[in-house]
């Protein structure tokens, strides 16, 4: 027979076990979320950007390219559909930047990414960028400028949505050109220059590469960010004179 002394201590004992193991449940689920918290941290400066955007998402090249362009929507420059495809895929094209805080100029990869090459021509084509402004700078975890936003808020575009490209072994290296997005195949307008070495997952399209004026973007990120934090509107104001692109 288990004394009432026995008893008392058999029910202490189950109670501070419960405990523990409620406890180790929750510095697990700590844990867990923090982790979830810190690997999304360097994300969250890109993702959600497209997510206001409307449009269509098409899922293979091959479709895309007989796609129309559609004539801009009532709502000003949006369109609703992704452009045609216009570009020479085996030529060289170019991009200037230019802004109030300098000049950035990129070479565009229309081979490894066709599509996106196309919209960015097409957008620039239209002055779509023209008298906008970078909205967002990182300056830890992640180092870019990121900008394309028509009204600058961070969940501007251009009405149409498109497919990723050249993903596969992607990295982000100073001096990459890449594409914003709120998750997989959900390019519009918005994109990000990389001004230090980034580490991300290859889920952002890289189109180009920086040529001239990283300077610029290094001498943006050295004089931070408003409020002094480390993610939001750049101190320096970047605003966008135009954005222009050419071929050769």
């Amino acid at each position: 027979m288990v004394s009432s002394e026995q008893r008392r201590r058999q029910l202490a004992r189950k109670k501070y076990e419960d405990q523990m193991k409620r406890r180790a449940e929750a510095a697990a689920k700590r844990k867990k979320r923090n982790a979830l918290v810190g690997g999304l941290a360097a994300v969250v400066a890109l993702a959600g950007i497209g997510a206001a955007a409307t449009g269509c998402s098409f899922g293979s090249d091959k479709k895309n390219d007989k796609k129309p362009a559609a004539a801009p929507s009532e709502s000003g420059k949006k369109w609703a559909a992704e452009p045609a495809m216009s570009i020479d895929t085996a030529a060289s094209y170019t991009a200037t930047l230019d802004t109030s805080a300098g000049k950035v100029t990129f070479s565009l990869d229309a081979a490894k990414a066709p599509h996106t090459v196309n919209s960015f021509v097409f957008l620039a084509g239209q002055q779509f960028w023209d008298d906008t402004k970078c909205h967002r700078l990182t300056t830890e975890g992640i180092y870019v400028l990121q900008c394309g936003d028509p009204t600058g808020t961070g969940s501007g575009g251009p009405g149409y949505q498109f497919t990723d490209e050249n993903l596969t072994g992607a990295t982000y290296p100073a001096g990459t050109v890449a594409m914003a997005n709120a998750g997989p195949n959900t390019n519009g307008s918005q994109f990000f220059l990389v001004y230090k070495d980034t580490q991300l997952p290859p889920s952002y399209t890289p189109f180009g590469k920086i040529t001239g004026g990283l300077d610029a973007l290094q001498k943006i990120a050295e004089a931070g960010v408003q409020g002094g934090g480390t993610d939001g509107p750049p101190a320096t104001p970047v605003n966008v004179k135009s954005i222009t692109a050419a071929k050769g």
